[in-house]
């Protein structure tokens, strides 16, 4: 009787140790891939990320956008005449230097409307040089291996006892559930925030456009501000990266192979919190609203 328990037991421990091995072969692979690919990603100007949707959205702010900041200058411009001839006295202390200094800003206005683009293009490829020389500095190797961190790992599955390869085995499934969660979570951060570039520079004339009028011109610094704050968010996401990467490599060997493996996905949860909280840091760096 006793020996027909022992051979079901270690069937049931093959079978736990197969799958136990099975989810964790490449476990974290998917993540390994898209966390290397961050510095490339966020290293990008929006022309270099996608050629198409760059040009698409060009000629959105050229064509449609910068006619609509062209009637919103106009009526900002009217606006500041307006005020600069009452702030006189009615006329009645008027200058005629006024008038030359309200053409000189109608004439940096224009000038700032129709080359909008190249500041805004000229915003992030500051943000991309910060980021392609800091890259180079603080990321190094951000692959997570278990084959390194746990080795002889079936040896050691073979040495449990069968209580505890149940619990692995149920932890190793939540693990992988979660981790996919985590390559998503990775993907929205990156691309997102690329979605939201592109988004925010098509409509770059309009708030430029208000820059000239001290009323008006909370618009347009705002606007600077998140552009700022968009750009240099990159710079945000690779130094978590490289916070990451320096976390990876100082795992050490563990005898305890749940503490080992709970270890590294915690690490993969401390990053993509660090990612999602790129953004809404780099705007209060900038007072971005």
């Amino acid at each position: 009787m006793q020996s027909i328990l022992d051979k079901i037991t270690e069937w049931l421990k093959g079978v736990l140790i197969d799958g136990i091995m099975g989810n964790l072969s490449g476990m974290f692979d998917t993540v390994n891939n898209q966390v290397g690919e961050i510095a490339g990603e966020v290293g990008k100007t929006p022309l270099q990320w996608n050629s198409g949707v760059f040009s698409m959205i060009q000629n959105l702010s050229e064509s449609v956008i910068i006619p609509i900041a062209g009637l919103i200058l106009a009526f900002v411009m009217t606006y500041e005449l307006i005020q600069m001839v009452i702030d006189r006295n009615n006329l009645h202390e008027l200058d005629t230097w006024l008038f030359f200094r309200w053409i000189f800003k109608t004439f940096i206005a224009v000038l700032l409307v129709t080359n909008t683009w190249n500041i805004v293009m000229g915003v992030f490829d500051v943000a991309q040089h910060v980021v392609n020389s800091s890259a180079g500095v603080i990321i190094s190797g951000t692959n997570i291996d278990l084959a390194s961190v746990l080795p002889d790992l079936e040896t050691r599955l073979m040495a449990m006892d069968l209580g505890p390869l149940f619990g692995l085995w149920f932890q190793s499934i939540f693990i992988g559930v979660t981790m996919s969660a985590l390559t998503i979570c990775i993907f929205i951060v990156i691309y997102g925030r690329m979605l939201e570039i592109y988004l925010l520079t098509s409509l770059g004339p309009i708030p430029i456009a208000t820059m000239m009028n001290r009323e008006w011109s909370g618009m347009g610094q705002n606007y600077l501000k998140s552009l700022l704050a968009l750009g240099f968010q990159a710079f945000l996401i690779i130094v978590c990266v490289g916070i990451y990467a320096v976390l990876v490599q100082s795992i050490a060997t563990n005898t305890d192979i749940i503490a080992a493996i709970w270890t590294c996905m915690g690490y993969t949860v401390l990053l993509c919190f660090g990612l999602f909280k790129t953004g809404s840091l780099a705007k209060s760096v900038f007072n971005a609203h």
